[in-house]
């Protein structure tokens, strides 16, 4: 999987895919905190993990950073029930 890259401008977090970008976008609340709000996958690579692979990543670069989160995206909300070690994450 390539880099996950931040594209504040855009205000998502991005990962080039084959047939284009699959991203996670957010918004920013104040004191620096994210309010993630949606995951996509190109419909053509849907069901290949590619989404699993970018919460992953989103959230560890999340961690590192020191950031805290909110999460309005079903997608993320079910990876978190999942994922249980990104639950110290949460708001």
């Amino acid at each position: 999987m390539d880099e996950i890259r931040d594209n504040k401008a855009a205000q998502r977090f991005e990962l080039d895919v084959e047939s284009g970008v699959a991203f996670v976008s957010y918004r920013t609340m104040p004191g620096g905190d994210l309010y993630l709000l949606h995951t996509e996958t190109p419909a053509a690579l849907r069901g290949r993990g590619i989404a699993t692979g970018l919460a992953r990543g989103v959230l560890e670069i999340i961690r590192a950073r020191g950031q805290k989160i909110r999460v309005g995206c079903e997608f993320l909300i079910d990876f978190m029930r999942r994922n249980p070690e990104f639950n110290d994450l949460l708001i």
